[in-house]
This record gives structure tokens, sequence and C-alpha cells, in this order.
């Protein structure tokens, strides 16, 4: 048997994003037409040719078209040494993801491996000032000095990542590419530290809302998935409570791509990963505060009854009292989160 993580000691928000590749549609071929024949016999008929099915093209701003996508992750790189400890090693990493270079950092524990492995995928923080492993400083830290490898990513457009700059009127959909990327890089890296058949994910608001994405886009990927304080899972809500009551200029260069929730409600019932919940095939584990005033526990339960109705594995662990921070219940949602994935990274 491999070994287990130790569990004894023991994540706001702009919107749900993720980007996408397409399908082409196909006409159906014209039937043939009869020609008269010269002969006064009976004149020939050309038989009628089979219409092919017509396929409606995928939006490539939507769910269906990162689904359709065929994703890639590779060429994990290790760089400078970002800090030592006696039970870990933080290295700043890159590694690629459909094509871009995603930069971030990973932390490797002490001792011998190979040890399960963590995608950390991140809140919104204003990329302008964002820099490499910015906002799960916490979690990186207890989970590498509990056995996990741990890999957080900076999503395009951060840090030293790639520039897409599409990537924000597109709802930001192309943060999911590059934590499936970061999975994927980790799997084929073929260095010896990594478990490359154990890989979680956990985000944290914005992120969290990347954690659904990535589940309905790339099934059994991940092994568990947990979500603190995550946004809403359909986006029109994030953009309502984040963007449009502020009057971000961002809303109204989204509403005239891709047209409002009123206009276009095929384009919004696409992008939301809700939709497909029944394609999900791992554990999710949900962490809300009850007076979390940046990302309203509503969602986090509307989500959770739809994974549930899906007769998905999903469980919701509230906290009484708990804002967004998590800082006086952090610990317990972590021993939590451990426990989680030490009974689903086995």
């Amino acid at each position: 048997m491999r070994s287990r993580p130790a569990t004894a000691c023991a994540t706001a928000a702009l919107l749900l994003a993720v980007t996408v590749g397409c399908t082409d549609g196909g006409d159906g071929d014209e039937a043939a037409r009869d020609s008269p024949s010269p002969s006064t016999s009976a004149p020939a008929r050309t038989p009628s040719a089979t219409p092919s099915p017509t396929r409606t093209p995928v939006n490539p701003v939507s769910i269906p078209g990162l689904i359709a996508r065929e994703h890639t992750g590779s060429g994990l790189k290790l760089g400078t040494v970002i800090t030592r400890t006696s039970d870990y090693t933080s290295y700043e990493v890159t590694y690629k993801a459909n094509g871009l270079t995603i930069s971030g950092l990973v932390n490797i524990p002490e001792g011998k491996g190979p040890f399960p492995a963590l995608v950390l995928a991140h809140g919104y923080i204003d990329p302008a000032i964002y820099t490499t492993g910015r906002g799960l400083n916490r979690e990186q830290d207890l989970l590498a000095r509990n056995g996990y490898i741990v890999l957080h990513t900076d999503y395009r457009n951060h840090a030293r990542s790639s520039k897409d700059p599409g990537n924000d009127v597109d709802l930001r959909l192309g943060y999911t590419e590059d934590v499936i990327g970061a999975a994927k890089a980790l799997k084929s890296s073929g260095r010896p530290e990594i478990d490359a058949d154990r890989v979680g994910l956990l985000g944290r608001s914005m992120g969290g809302g990347v954690v659904y994405n990535s589940l309905v886009v790339a099934p059994g990927l991940f092994d568990a998935a947990v979500a603190f304080a995550p946004v809403s899972s359909r986006p029109e809500e994030n953009i309502d409570h984040f963007q449009r009551a502020e009057g971000d200029p961002l809303v109204a260069r989204i509403d005239a791509k891709h047209g409002t929730p009123e206009e276009n409600p095929k384009f919004w019932r696409e992008a939301s990963p809700v939709t497909y919940v029944d394609r999900v095939t791992e554990p999710l584990l949900i962490h809300h505060g009850t007076a979390d005033d940046t990302c309203p526990i509503v969602w986090s339960r509307q989500t959770a009854a739809a994974f549930e109705k899906a007769g998905k594995d999903v469980r919701l662990r509230t906290y009484q009292g708990e804002g967004h921070t998590f800082y006086p219940q952090w610990r317990r949602s972590m021993d939590t989160t451990m426990d989680f994935f030490a009974r689903h990274l086995r």
C-alpha cells in the first residue's frame, strides 16, 4: 500500500472562469437531382444521397466548448528556490497548458515519496498587483508540511504566465484550462516525488468556481476536490454581485459580445458548470461560513443541492459566524480537508 499523508495536524471573488475550443459544424449534402434520359425507355433514377446529420457548432466560450477541446499539460520545470524549511522546499515553477506558459510555485515535502499532489486555484486578486503564489499561502504551507506536493497555479495574465487578452471578456474561462493543465503537467512530469495516481484539487472563492468548472470539464482527472467559500456556479450571479452593481466597464464589453442573460439565456446556461453537473465523477467537499458577505452561503447551498439531485458525492460544511477569510475556524476546516483528501487520495 502507498504511503498516506499525515492528517493529525492539521481558500473574492470576481467571477467564475473557463475558456475553450470548438468543433466545426458540417452541412448536409444535397440530394442528387434526377436528369431525363435521352433513351425512350423509362428514365433511370439516381438514388438520392442520404443527407449527413448537421452538427451545431459549439460555442468556444462555454462549458461544452471546453469539453470539446483536447486539453494538454506538460513541461513542468522547477526554477529558483523560494524557501526551504525542515519539512519542504518551495520552488518557482512553470508548465505548459494548451500552448500557454503558466507560472506558479510548487512545494515538495522532504522525505521519501512519491507524495500525493494537490493543485491549488486561488481567488481573485487584481493581476496588476498579484505575485507568484499569492492567495493561498496558509494552505500551501500546511498541506506541504503534511505530506502533499502542492502546485499553486498563477493563472494566465498573472505573474510570469502568458498573456491572453480576450480572457476577461470571455468570463475568464481560461483559468480552468490552466488548472486542468496543471494536473496533466504533474501527471506527465515523470518526477519520482510525484504520485501521478493521486492528484486532488483545492480552490478558494473565485478558485472554487474554477473547481466546479474543472470537475465538469475533465471528469476523472482529479481524485477529489475541495472548495472554500466559493463563488456561484452561475456566472451571471457573480457578475451581478461583484461587477454590474459596481459599474465595472468590463460588464458592458461582456454584454456587447455575449448578450445579457435576458438577451442570450442559452449562452449563460452553457457557461454555467451546474448545467452539466451530471458529468462529475469525483467527491466534492465545500466549506462556507454563514456570515460570508463576499460570497453568500446561499450559492453553496444551491450548488450542493444540484450535486445531490444529480446523485453526486458532495458534502457542504457550514461554519456558524465565519466570514469569507476563514480565520477563526480555518484550522478546523483544514483538518476536515486533510481527512477528506486522506480518504480519497489513497
